[in-house]
Order: C-alpha cells, then structure tokens, then sequence
C-alpha cells in the first residue's frame, strides 16, 4: 500500500511540475469545518510541497504551500478554473471505485 502512495505522489509531482505558471482552483479542508477556495497560480513545485501563488481581496497576492499527500487525500483538491473538474483524484474515492 505504501509504495502505491509513493508512485500516485511522483505522478503528482510530476504533472504539477508541468502545469507550473497554469491557474487552478485551489479547496483546502483547514479542519473544524473551515473549508477554504480560492484561485490561483501554481508557481514552483519542491519535492514534497508546492507553491500556489492566491488571489486576495483588493489586488493583492499571496503564497499557500501544500503537501502532495494532501492532494492525495483530498484534504486538499485542485481544479481545472473554466471547467470545474478535478485534476487529481483523490486516493480513497480511487479505491472505491475499483
């Protein structure tokens, strides 16, 4: 089981790593039902976090990092911005659906 996380964090990292500069929807589960969404841009990928750059209130831009075991997760999910589909799926919803 493990080494099947390991190969689905590579692929993320990888597909992540091609999608550098592209803007996503970013939907975070913060815990305590706090649920945060916001657009923005992927802007580096380091080997086991990634860099959203976010758009803020009044013009102004900030940096999110998140963990690909996130993404894994889904405690953290990223969307296509014009489509609203997921770009990754996340590993319990892929185990149900086998």
């Amino acid at each position: 089981m493990e080494e099947l996380e390991v190969n689905h964090v590579d692929d993320i990292h990888e597909k992540l790593t091609q999608m550098i500069g592209q803007r996503v929807k970013v939907k975070a589960n913060m815990g305590r039902t706090r649920v945060v969404e916001r657009m923005g841009t992927i802007k580096t990928v380091h080997p086991s976090v990634f860099i959203v750059e976010v758009d803020e209130r009044r013009g102004r831009k900030s940096r999110q990092s998140y963990q690909y075991v996130d993404v894994l997760t889904g405690t953290v999910e990223l969307f296509d911005p014009e489509t609203s589909e997921h770009l990754f799926t996340p590993l319990g919803n892929q185990l149900e659906e086998h």
